[in-house]
């Protein structure tokens, strides 16, 4: 995979293309506005070959970014999280479908887009949710944190009543507070060149309002633009005023909805034209607060507006563009564009709400349609705040801005602005007006005096990237901890009933150790030579040889001691605890077992390469799952399966047995081991008593049983030897 910037002109692009592609570390890619992080994310989605999901703190930045929100994905609550601690609810919107179980278990890759809005405590809840399905002792479960934005705009927003049960436990509540993002090395890509802007003056005022040091020259320029400060605005083709408002192709920004609002209903009420009102279609689920235009448009013809979207029938208008309705009906929309004097026909446009799911044939994780918003892309935009307007281009815009009450409205309503030609101010700004916040600042200039050596580290990075997964596929140690699960409740509670499967459990616990664990041990110190001191690792002929002769070797090994063992084993409990406990580790051992063969044989047939392991282990924990699935139900509705393999010694009989303690157990309204126990049913099985006397020698058979069931036990068992007369001669 090539590097993501098609003209190959911006450095930075493409080394965060190769951090995320090629490397397992947490990425931050930051920048000015206007610097091609949102063109980078949308490349990335269309190119990467590594399994990911996209989430952003809200419903409008999740649909621009193209993925969802992250409390939707997750299912959090909105309630604070609290470090070490866990949510419980019986609600059913809060647990996990087995399906989410498995996107989660096989992603590689976490985007989350305008991160400066996540607050620190719900990455370390996204943290404590990833360790519980994929890897349980590593920051975020192992998996590759993108994450998206600039601190310099929106800040995450939290309550004083919030604040006072998270200040003990963060010492800020932005995304660089978590704690498990402490924990893990990552590196932060700032992204240089800005295609929004190329006035020079323009952009040194924006980088000094977004490093907090605006000098008193740069306040006097942007004040300089304040209508009624400077005459020339009154004249001004672009900016001609009556009674201070602005000609047409010019928006305003404000602070606060209410304010945006009122005034762009006194615009349409001073327009003579009729009203018309277009209702949005919803069909399927798609929250309200996630809608991405009005439910109810209303417009008349003369009425400035934005429109919402891309156009989805080619480039007639794009998100962000302005322009004048220049005829509307009840069935028809036509809008002339300000800059381009175009005029278009609208037609609506659909919005997905989506969810992720895996393809059932590819096993590739990719996004299914849960509902639709249909409507026309238009939004009345004489007015619009300047947390909508975060992501778009205004050549002239009216900022209203002296009311910001929050870190960055500043710098995100002028960096919308493409030159400092087209601002202007409703009144002077004044310092206290430009919010910023001194952990933002602290932080970022540490952080960004790192990142000028970040190209250093990503030969380094790559190489301990490729030998991590090939560690991973030579490492058995979750195997022979599922294999050991097993091998414990056998020994601990299942000894009397399967003594032979538990000699052959220990003897298999031996030769794994000695064939597999101390091989592979072994082995490990001659390929992690030869990567580290291989230049083209990668490619090199001799570690490729190296790694398919270990492959065969392992895979060989497992198929002759793991294999039999495994398909051998059929193990039964009275005690409903210990019964769950067997279901559950005899499944995850089929499991570990199934995908590392699957791993294995891929990489005989193919070869390693981190791309297609991360594809094939993905795939293979999914396939692995299916015939344990199969083998779980199958158990669960014969009970037990006995074979000439297995402990028992005389399966017919046991069979028969069985159903007489079912069908006994169901008459006198008793659990199956209150008429005869597992223990007694095989001890009877295997030693076949013929007499009272006899039967009270089996394991957990007494008297009273004796006098209940003994008669009917025993013409079982003689009648079975009856009609086998041939094993008995």
């Amino acid at each position: 995979m090539g590097a993501i910037d098609d003209k190959n002109i911006n450095h930075e692009l493409n080394l965060a293309w190769q951090f995320v592609e090629r490397t397992g570390v947490n990425v931050f890619l930051t920048g000015k506005a206007g610097t091609g992080k949102t063109t980078f994310l949308r490349r990335l989605k269309e190119r990467s070959p590594k399994r990911m999901v996209v989430v952003a703190p809200t419903g409008v930045a999740a649909i621009n970014a193209g993925g969802v929100t992250i409390h939707s994905f997750f299912q959090f609550p909105l309630a604070p999280y609290i470090p070490n601690t866990s949510f419980r609810s019986s609600d059913e919107k809060y647990r996990f479908s087995k399906e989410k179980k498995n996107i989660i278990r096989t992603l590689d890759l976490l985007v989350i887009d305008e991160i400066s809005m996540v607050r620190a405590d719900l990455l370390d809840q996204i943290d404590a949710v990833l360790r519980l399905h994929k890897d349980r002792n590593r920051p975020f479960g192992g998996v590759q944190l993108l994450m998206i934005g600039d601190l310099s705009q929106l800040a995450p927003v939290v309550k004083d009543s919030e604040w006072t049960l998270l200040r003990e436990y963060y010492t800020t509540p932005y995304f660089f507070g978590s704690l498990a993002l402490q924990q893990t090395q990552h590196v932060t890509i700032e992204l240089q060149h800005v295609y929004r802007q190329t006035d020079r003056t323009f952009i040194k005022i924006l980088n000094e309002v977004r490093e907090n040091r605006l000098t008193p020259e740069s306040l006097a320029l942007l004040n300089g633009r304040s209508i009624g400060v400077d005459s020339r605005f009154s004249e001004h083709p672009e900016f001609r005023t009556q009674n201070s408002e602005l000609s047409e192709g010019t928006i305003r920004l404000t602070t606060h909805n209410a304010t945006a609002n009122c005034y762009n209903e006194e615009r349409m009420n001073a327009l003579k034209t009729l009203r018309f009102s277009f209702k949005a279609k919803v069909t399927g689920s798609f929250p309200e607060t996630s809608y991405p235009a009005e439910e109810t448009l209303v417009l008349k013809k003369g009425c400035q507006v934005m429109f919402l979207k891309n156009d989805s029938q080619g480039s007639r208008y794009y998100n962000g563009k302005l322009g004048e309705v220049t005829y509307v009906d009840g069935s028809k929309i036509c809008v002339r564009g300000l800059e381009d004097n175009t005029e278009v026909e609208v037609e609506p446009e659909v919005w997905t709400n989506a969810h992720y799911v895996i393809d059932k044939d590819t096993k590739e994780i990719r996004e299914e349609i849960e509902g639709e918003f249909r409507q026309y892309p238009l939004r009345l935009a004489w007015a619009i705040t300047i947390h909508k307007s975060q992501g778009l281009t205004f050549n002239h815009a009216v900022l209203d801005v002296n009311a910001a009450f929050a870190v960055g409205q500043v710098y995100v309503a002028l960096s919308r602005l493409r030159s400092l030609d087209g601002l202007v101010l409703t009144a002077p700004l004044t310092a206290s007006a430009i919010l910023t916040d001194t952990a933002v600042s602290n932080y970022m200039n540490v952080e960004l005096e790192q990142a000028r050596h970040t190209a250093d580290s990503l030969t380094t990075l790559q190489r301990d990237y490729y030998l991590y997964q090939l560690t991973e596929l030579f490492t058995f140690k979750e195997l022979e901890w599922d294999f050991h699960r097993v091998l414990r409740l056998i020994d601990e509670h299942l000894y009397k009933v399967y003594p032979l499967l538990l000699k052959m459990y220990k003897q298999v616990d031996e030769l794994f150790a000695r064939d597999i664990t101390a091989v592979s041990g072994t082995f490990y110190r001659q390929y992690a030579t030869l990567v580290m001191q291989t230049e083209d690792y990668d490619t090199d002929r001799h570690l490729t040889e190296r790694i398919h002769k270990a492959a065969v070797y392992f895979a060989s090994q497992l198929d002759s001691l793991l294999k039999p063992l495994i398909d051998r084993t059929r193990l039964d409990s009275d005690n409903k605890e210990i019964k769950e406990r067997i279901t559950e580790s005899v499944y995850a051992l089929q499991q570990s077992f199934a995908q590392k063969r699957h791993l294995l044989t891929r990489v005989i047939a193919c070869g390693f390469s981190v791309t297609a392991y991360l594809k094939e282990k993905a795939v293979g924990l999914l396939n692995a799952e299916q015939p344990a699935k199969r083998e779980r139900k199958s158990r669960a509705a014969e009970k037990i399966e006995v074979d000439r393999n297995s402990d028992i010694k005389h399966p017919k009989l046991f069979r028969k047995l069985r159903a007489w303690r079912v069908t006994r157990a169901e008459e006198l309204g008793r659990p199956v081991y209150g008429v005869l126990t597992q223990k007694a049913l095989i001890g009877i099985v295997n030693e076949l008593p013929v007499s009272g006397k006899e039967l009270l020698r089996m394991p957990g058979f007494g008297r009273k049983s004796l006098e209940m069931f003994g008669k009917e036990i025993l013409a079982i068992v003689q009648e079975y030897i009856d009609d086998n007369p041939k094993i008995f001669r």
